[in-house]
């Protein structure tokens, strides 16, 4: 789809429209007057008595030269279309809970194995250009990999998540916002676009508020976006003691929503794993508008050599 830039020059097109619509008006009239003036009353019989003159061709250069007007006062308003554009310095932080919640056995094998297995392959097919760090959190929150492009780091950082006591929510989104104002400019001004993909199966039992964390996450411009990982029924044991370990899906959702981010839920290994591919195939992409007035203007160029050389041809004069 075409959008422009600067569309107040489309204004242009009105003299433009004008001048076609004299041209047109002036021949009508010449006709008229020709026809009526003539003292024949048979016409045919004149036409064929008249020498054959240019007919339809006289019309031809005036057609290109209005044509390439038309392309020029395009050509200033900025033409463009818009068009996805990898964002080299995009940054991707997985955040995910470590929290004693995450060995509850409602999915299969355990909560914590079906995460560490579906974030090995989200690693996996995210682009390669695209930085990704990796933080856990459960009562304080830690980046284990800086944000960067060594794939095998973070693969390796999530075989070895280990599970703790408690769960900070709201510090894992702190946490990994500090990583991300830690990517290097490469040369390029501002922070890089990013993204936190947070992963919690629980309830916030400590650390600043999710609420507080969206804030800070939206003041650096930075979508928060949310997976609601395990079932209601999961329970695990907790110095001898059964637990229900329900999944926090209002919190999740909320903090996803105030950040601009997404909100999804999970209930086993193949609905985490289709989550990641969702997000990785929409991940460090951004639509802006590339501009094309040089098309309309070598377009104007064209039709107006074209008009020209076709008027010499057969007039011998410019149009």
């Amino acid at each position: 789809m075409i959008r422009f830039l600067d569309p107040m020059w489309l204004l242009g097109l009105i003299p433009v429209l004008a001048l076609a619509g004299a041209y047109a008006a002036r021949h009508l009239l010449r006709r008229f007057r020709r026809d009526t003036a003539l003292p024949f009353s048979n016409l045919e019989l004149l036409r064929s008595l008249a020498p054959r003159g240019l007919g339809w061709r006289r019309h031809v250069a005036a057609g290109l030269f209005l044509a390439g007007l038309f392309s020029l006062v395009t050509a200033l308003a900025r033409p463009s279309v818009e068009v996805d554009e990898p964002l080299e310095r995009a940054t991707i932080i997985l955040a995910i809970d470590v929290s004693l919640s995450m060995q509850a056995d409602d999915v299969t094998p355990t909560r914590i194995e079906a995460a560490q297995e579906a974030a090995k392959q989200f690693v996996q097919e995210l682009p390669g250009s695209y930085n990704l760090g990796l933080v856990s959190f459960a009562k304080s929150a830690n980046v284990l990999v800086s944000p960067g492009k060594d794939r095998a780091a973070v693969t390796d950082a999530i075989d070895a998540l280990e599970l703790a006591e408690a769960t900070a929510t709201g510090e894992a989104v702190y946490t990994s916002l500090d990583a991300i104002k830690a990517v290097p400019g490469a040369g390029a001004e501002g922070p890089p676009p990013a993204r936190i993909v947070l992963l919690s199966d629980g309830y916030r039992t400590y650390g600043r508020a999710i609420e507080d964390a969206a804030v800070a996450a939206v003041e650096a411009n930075v979508p928060v976006t949310t997976i609601a990982f395990g079932t209601d029924a999961g329970m695990v044991d907790i110095a001898g003691q059964l637990q229900r370990v329900p999944v926090d899906r209002q919190a999740l959702a909320e903090l996803a929503e105030t950040t601009g981010g997404f909100f999804y839920e999970a209930a086993s290994a193949a609905e985490l794993t289709q989550v990641y591919q969702d997000m990785g195939s929409s991940i460090g992409h951004k639509t802006v508008p590339k501009e094309v007035s040089q098309w309309f203007a070598g377009a104007a160029l064209l039709l107006g050599l074209g008009a020209g050389a076709l008027s010499l041809l057969w007039t011998s004069r410019l149009p």
